[in-house]
C-alpha cells in the first residue's frame, strides 16, 4: 500500500526528511508487523464497539445487542468499558426526543383543560384535546406501552405496567366517553375527559426518564475518569527521532517517550531519565513518587518535570488500568445481598398496587362518586412506580464501587462491599502485607557454595524471600546453576536438585545465634545438603511505613488486629511488638491459618483476612472478607474480594469505611423508597378528602413518581464526594 507522505508527516509528527531518515530503523519492525507503518488507517485508535449489553437494575440480564429487560423494562446498557461512553446513549436521545415533540402538544392541552375550569367550552374542543393527545400518548408514549406490555407477556410486573395502566385507562376512557357519552351519562350530556391528565403524565414520565438516563450516567463516572487517565497516542522512539502512534499500535519492548505533564501510556520502567509520578489514581495518595532508571511506570499515571524514556512492558488489556476498569465494570454489575430485600417485595408491590387501584376505584363507586373513583385509582397506579425501589441498591453499588477504585481499593463484588462493614476482627500476614515484602539478606552463615546452591534452587520460587536469596547471590557474583525436582511446601520451604545434590531450604532449624538473629525480626532461612544441615540465612524486611498508623486507625475503628504468619515465633512476635498487635499465631501452614479463621468466626466474629502470598491464599478465601495486596502473587489476588491496588495498609481503613458509608446510603434509599410508597398510595386513594376535602391529581402522582426515583439517584450520587 502506498504511503501518503501528508498523512504520514500528520500521524506521525515526523518532518519530510525526518520521514526518509527513519525509514531504515523502521524496517526491521516493518517485516514483522507491516500494518504499523505501511497502512496510515492502523494509525489511529479502532472503534471499540461493546459486544455486551447488561440491565442497571439487574445486573444478571444480559444480551449482545440493545435491548429492554424483561424484568424491569429498562433499557440495556453497553458493558464495554471503553466504547460504552464514546458511543453515547441512544435511550436517553431518544427519550429526550420523544419529550420535547410531546411538550409541543401537551402544553396547548393542559391550558384548554385548564380553561374549562374559567369560561364554559364547547363540547367540541374535546375532539382537539385528541387530537393534541394522540401523539403524546401514542408516539410519545409508545416505549412506556411497549414495555409494559413486555412484562405483562413476561409475567415480570414492574413499573411500566402500571404506567401502562395508568395512561391507558386514562386515554381509553376519554375515548369511549368522546364517542359514546350515552354509556356514561344516561341523561345527555358529555361526561369528563382526561385527554390531558393523559397526556401530561406521559410527557412526565418522559422528562423523568430523561432526568433518570442522565444521574444514571453519572454514577459510571468513576469508570469514565479511570478510562481517560489512559492517553490516545503514545510518542514512539525509532533511533534518534520520536513520532506519535496510536496507543493500540504500541508493543511490549517499544520505547517511549513521556514528556513533563503527561500521562505515562502503558506499563513498563524507566529506560532513561529521572522524574517523579503522581500515582494517586492507584493509592489515592496526591504524593508525588521519584522515577529513576528501572523503576516501574504504570499507564495512567501523571509524568512530573522531568523528561522519561519508558520500556513498554504491559500493553493494552495487559496493563494495571485496564484491569482495574474490568474488575471495577464487574463489581458495579454484581448484586449485593441486600437487593434480596427489595426484589422480595418488589415481586409482590405490582401485583398488591393493582388490587389497591382496584379497591379504590370500588370503594369510591359503591360511595356514589364513581367518576373520582377513577381519578384516584389512576393516580394510585402512577404513584407506586417501584422504580425508586428497584434503583436504590445498584445506584449505591455503582458509585460506591468505582469510588473505591479512584482511592486504589478494588472490590470484587458487591457480596464483599456488603460484608466489609461488619467485620469485627482484622488478621494479617506479616511479609509483603506488614513489611514491604522486598526483603533482603543481611547476614550470610553458610559458605559461598551452600548459599550458590540455594539460590539456585530459589529461582523457581515466587516468594519473596526467595528473591531476597537470588539476589545475595548476585551481589556476589555467584554463577546459579538449573535447578530440577523443585518442589514448594507453602508456608514451609523449598527443595530441589542442584547439580545432583538435594538442596532444602526451610524455616525449620535449630541454632542459638540464628535465634538471636530472630529476636530482632529478622527470618532465619535454614540450608540443608544431601540431608545435612550446612548453615542458614537471617533475612530482614523493613516494617511499611503506613502500618503502624494504619492499624491504629483501625483499633479506633473497634476492630481487633491478629498476626496470623508462617513464619518463626520469634520473628512474629517481635515484628507485633513493634506494632502493637498482642494476639499472635505464629509457625501457621496454609491450612493452619484457615483454621484459625473459623476459629475466630466460631467465636462469633466477622474476620477479615489481609494477606499477599500464594501461603495466603487458603486464609484469604476462608475469611468473609478477604484483602489482597495489589503488590503480591496473583493466586492471592484471585482469591480475595478487596485488592489494595499498591499494597498500601491504609487501603483496609479505606474499604472499611466505604463499606458502611455505601450500606448507610443504601439503607437511606430503602427507606426513601418504602416510605414514599407507603404513603402516596393512601394519598392517592384518597384517604385525606373526608377530612381536608384534597384529592391528588394523576398529573401530580406522576411528578411526585419522577422526583422518587431522582431523590434515590442523587442521594447514591453523594457517594462520589466520600473523603476516603
Amino acid at each position: 500500500m502506498k504511503v501518503e507522505p501528508a498523512r504520514a508527516a500528520a500521524s506521525y509528527t515526523l518532518g519530510a526528511q525526518q520521514y526518509w531518515f527513519c525509514s531504515l530503523g523502521c524496517f526491521v519492525r516493518f517485516r514483522a508487523e507491516p500494518q504499523r507503518f505501511l497502512h496510515p488507517e492502523t494509525w489511529e485508535a479502532p472503534v471499540v464497539v461493546a459486544t455486551e449489553y447488561s440491565c442497571p437494575m439487574d445486573p444478571d440480564v444480559t444480551d449482545t445487542k440493545p435491548s429492554v429487560c424483561p424484568k424491569c423494562g429498562m433499557a440495556l446498557e453497553p458493558v464495554g468499558v471503553g466504547a460504552a461512553f464514546e458511543q453515547g446513549n441512544p435511550e436517553l436521545d431518544d427519550m429526550w426526543r420523544r419529550f420535547r415533540l410531546s411538550l409541543w402538544f401537551t402544553v396547548p392541552l393542559f391550558l384548554l383543560a385548564m380553561s374549562d375550569m374559567v369560561i364554559q367550552l364547547p363540547s367540541w374542543i374535546a375532539w382537539v384535546e385528541l387530537v393534541l393527545a394522540m401523539p403524546v400518548v401514542l408516539w410519545g408514549g409508545f416505549p412506556i406501552w411497549q414495555r409494559g406490555w413486555a412484562s405483562i407477556v413476561n409475567r415480570s410486573p414492574n413499573m411500566f405496567t402500571l404506567i401502562a395502566i395508568g395512561t391507558g385507562a386514562s386515554f381509553g376512557f376519554s375515548v369511549l366517553a368522546l364517542l359514546l357519552p350515552h354509556w356514561f351519562m344516561r341523561g345527555g350530556g358529555m361526561p369528563p375527559v382526561y385527554f390531558e391528565a393523559a397526556s401530561v403524565i406521559t410527557s412526565l414520565v418522559l422528562l423523568g426518564q430523561v432526568l433518570e438516563l442522565r444521574a444514571r450516567g453519572q454514577t459510571a463516572s468513576a469508570i469514565k475518569a479511570l478510562v481517560g487517565l489512559a492517553p490516545k497516542k503514545a510518542r514512539l522512539l525509532i533511533g534518534i527521532k520520536e513520532g506519535e502512534i496510536a496507543l493500540e499500535l504500541v508493543r511490549p519492548g517499544d520505547l517511549l517517550r513521556v514528556r513533563p505533564g503527561e500521562a505515562v501510556p502503558v506499563d513498563g520502567v524507566v529506560h532513561e531519565g529521572v522524574s517523579t509520578v503522581d500515582e494517586s489514581m492507584l493509592t489515592g495518595e496526591p504524593a508525588p513518587v521519584p522515577k529513576a532508571v528501572g523503576a516501574e511506570l504504570t499507564g495512567g499515571t501523571v509524568n512530573g518535570s522531568g523528561s522519561l524514556v519508558m520500556e513498554a512492558r504491559r500493553v493494552g488489556s495487559e496493563t494495571i488500568l485496564a484491569q482495574i476498569v474490568k474488575l471495577v465494570s464487574e463489581a458495579q454489575r454484581s448484586r449485593a445481598p441486600v437487593q434480596r430485600v427489595a426484589d422480595r417485595v418488589a415481586a409482590w408491590f405490582v401485583p398488591g398496587v393493582v388490587l389497591a387501584s382496584v379497591v379504590t376505584f370500588v370503594v369510591w363507586a359503591l360511595l356514589g362518586h364513581a367518576l373520582m373513583g377513577f381519578v384516584n385509582a389512576v393516580a394510585v397506579l402512577i404513584i407506586a412506580c417501584p422504580c425508586a425501589l428497584g434503583l436504590a441498591t445498584p445506584m449505591s453499588i455503582m458509585v460506591g464501587i468505582g469510588r473505591g477504585a479512584q482511592a486504589g481499593v478494588l472490590i470484587k463484588d458487591a457480596a464483599t462491599l456488603e460484608t466489609l462493614h461488619t467485620v469485627s476482627v482484622l488478621a494479617i500476614d506479616k511479609t509483603g502485607t506488614l513489611t514491604e515484602g522486598k526483603p533482603r539478606v543481611v547476614r550470610v552463615e553458610c559458605p559461598v557454595d551452600v548459599l550458590r546452591l540455594a539460590a539456585s534452587v530459589e529461582q523457581a520460587s515466587e516468594h519473596p524471600l526467595a528473591g531476597a536469596v537470588v539476589a545475595a547471590a548476585a551481589e556476589r557474583g555467584l554463577v546459579l546453576a538449573s535447578p530440577s525436582e523443585v518442589s514448594a511446601v507453602a508456608g514451609q520451604g523449598v527443595s530441589g536438585r542442584v547439580e545432583g545434590r538435594l538442596v532444602s531450604i526451610g524455616n525449620q532449624g535449630a541454632d542459638r545465634v540464628a535465634e538471636a538473629a530472630r529476636s530482632t525480626g529478622s527470618t532465619i532461612a535454614f540450608i540443608a545438603v544431601d540431608g545435612v544441615a550446612s548453615g542458614w540465612l537471617a533475612i530482614a524486611d523493613p516494617i511499611k511505613e503506613t502500618a503502624r498508623p494504619a492499624l491504629e486507625a483501625l483499633r479506633r475503628e473497634g476492630i481487633e488486629v491478629v498476626l496470623l504468619s508462617g513464619d518463626h515465633a520469634v520473628t512474629a512476635e517481635a515484628v507485633a511488638k513493634q506494632l502493637g498487635i498482642t494476639r499472635v499465631y505464629a509457625g501457621a501452614s496454609p491450612a493452619r491459618k484457615a483454621e484459625v479463621i473459623r476459629e475466630l468466626q466460631a467465636g462469633g466474629s466477622k474476620v477479615a483476612m489481609a494477606g499477599d502470598g500464594i501461603n495466603d491464599t487458603v486464609a484469604l478465601a476462608a475469611a468473609d472478607a478477604g484483602i489482597a495486596m495489589g503488590t503480591g502473587t496473583g493466586a492471592a489476588i484471585q482469591s480475595a474480594g478487596v485488592t489494595l491496588v499498591r499494597g498500601d495498609l491504609k487501603g483496609i481503613e479505606r474499604a472499611i469505611r466505604l463499606s458502611r458509608e455505601t450500606m448507610k446510603n443504601i439503607r437511606q434509599n430503602l427507606f426513601f423508597a418504602f416510605v414514599y410508597n407507603f404513603a402516596g398510595v393512601p394519598l392517592a386513594a384518597g384517604v385525606l378528602y373526608p377530612v381536608f376535602g384534597w384529592v391528588l391529581s394523576p398529573m401530580i402522582a406522576a411528578a411526585a413518581m419522577m422526583f422518587s426515583s431522582l431523590s434515590v439517584i442523587t442521594n447514591a450520587l453523594r457517594l462520589r464526594k466520600l473523603e476516603l
